[in-house]
């Protein structure tokens, strides 16, 4: 987290403007100043003067999805990001101890427009279980065991139409929601370390297989390899690899998400690779953030994470920078293409996927309405604030829907969970693919998802 002399400086730069308030999700759910960006700088204001952490305030932060949209719509350049990261490192480790309290009020709904208010105690609990489970893929791919049970007995489908999950738990009940089918025997086998170049070898790149990317979408994993392979890339992926801090960033957990990074970064050092190409854009966009993160680091950490940070690519900010070579095959459909936010608004990464796309024999790109709001995924926020990320979700349905396309592109594997369940909720359905996915099945003349 930057010193507070440095939030300072970064917080003065608002000038109150409010362009950012049409572009914040938050705002556009509640018109509540106070789950603005503009309101949240103004509660960071007031706590570096020396206010109180209240529950209240607390709450605030704790609703903003982090999607970064407000950035984009900033004329001034604020670094809203080093603000909100600093935000919930505080509430964080207030946690409990605040001097405020917040209404007892349940998740489980918007209260007529106002925003729902949560119940701390719970939430802490859930924090726990989701930190304690989610950045660790062996025990993920075990508790999803039971999952598998109850999808091919139906059983998830029975308590899908039942409240009692959310009464019992909203963590539960937003899971039992989002999670996917279950992965098939072949797909789920680990990738090779070492994946050769097809062709002449152009570059040697490392690859983040991430944690519930390599759990619930490993298809997705192998598709990336053999797109970089195709391109002449030799494609290593570290036996090693853990998860890489992203999820436990973006939520306030700082010690948490620089010993991830730690890990990360000394495993592909070893590794000794080029560039570093990642395919979920949450990953990638918290390892571009390395060196912010271990900046006051001891041992030579920061000058470690500066250089990491550097050879980090999105999978199609790299195929942009190296030059696509192999030959795409026809794929005839249309597809929607979604913006995750970290993608989008984080890595300013918009271009590329596109015209990645675009370049495909056959294929028909459209765009969804109002791109830029974020979907409600936006890490583990579907799960802590399930009546809030309901609402963008049906709102990006809508949108994705109007399209008209058979198909949705997307570069996050959030987003993926969060859009096909919000379509599924209307009664409807839609293919979901990731981009490495489309490309992959162009370049190897298969059926896309075939």
């Amino acid at each position: 987290m930057q010193d507070e002399n440095t939030l300072r400086e970064v917080a003065k730069d608002c000038v109150h403007c409010g362009f950012c308030l049409p572009a914040c999700p938050t705002y556009q759910l509640w018109a509540e100043e106070m789950d603005s960006p503009r309101g949240r700088i103004y509660l960071v204001n007031q706590i570096l003067d020396g206010a109180e952490l209240t529950a209240a305030a607390a709450e605030h932060f704790d609703r903003c999805l982090g999607c970064m949209a407000c950035m984009t719509a900033c004329p001034s350049g604020v670094q809203y990001d080093q603000l909100i990261e600093a935000a919930r490192v505080w509430t964080e480790e207030a946690s409990g101890g605040f001097g405020g309290t917040a209404s007892p009020q349940e998740q489980g709904g918007s209260g007529g427009g106002r925003p729902p208010r949560g119940n701390r105690a719970r939430d802490r609990i859930a924090r726990a279980a989701i930190f304690s489970l989610f950045p660790y893929p062996k025990r993920l791919r075990a508790m999803t065991a039971p999952l598998r049970v109850a999808q091919r007995t139906g059983i998830d489908r029975r308590l899908g139409r039942s409240s009692l999950p959310g009464r019992l738990s909203p963590v539960l009940g937003a899971a039992l929601r989002l999670a996917p089918p279950g992965v098939p025997a072949a797909e789920a086998r680990p990738l090779p370390g070492r994946v050769p170049a097809l062709g002449t070898r152009r570059a040697v790149v490392g690859m983040l297989t991430g944690c519930v990317q390599s759990v619930f979408f490993p298809r997705v994993n192998a598709a990336t390899a053999r797109v970089l392979a195709a391109e002449g890339c030799d494609v290593i992926i570290p036996r090693g690899q853990g998860c890489c801090g992203a999820l436990s960033l973006h939520s306030g957990r700082e010690a948490e998400a620089s010993a991830f990074a730690r890990r990360t970064i000394a495993t592909f050092e070893q590794a000794g690779v080029d560039a570093v190409v990642v395919n979920s854009a949450g990953c990638g966009s918290a390892m571009k953030e390395y060196e912010r993160l271990l900046h006051g680091a001891e041992s030579g950490w920061a000058e470690r994470a500066a250089e990491m940070s550097g050879k980090v690519r999105d999978l199609t900010e790299f195929l942009a920078e190296l030059g696509p070579t192999a030959p795409r095959h026809p794929l005839p459909v249309t597809a929607a293409y979604h913006d995750a936010c970290h993608l989008a608004h984080a890595q300013r990464i918009t271009r590329q996927p596109r015209d990645l796309l675009r370049a495909i024999p056959g294929l028909t790109l459209v765009e969804v309405p109002d791109a830029g709001t974020c979907c409600g995924s936006a890490g583990v926020y579907n799960l802590l604030q399930p009546a809030a990320a309901g609402e963008l979700g049906a709102r990006k349905a809508e949108s994705v829907q109007s399209t008209g396309a058979p198909l949705l592109i997307s570069a996050n594997p959030g987003c993926s969970l969060q859009i096909a369940s919000a379509v599924a909720e209307r009664g409807q359905d839609i293919a979901v693919a990731h981009t490495a996915e489309v490309l992959d099945a162009s370049i190897r003349g298969r059926p896309l998802l075939g």
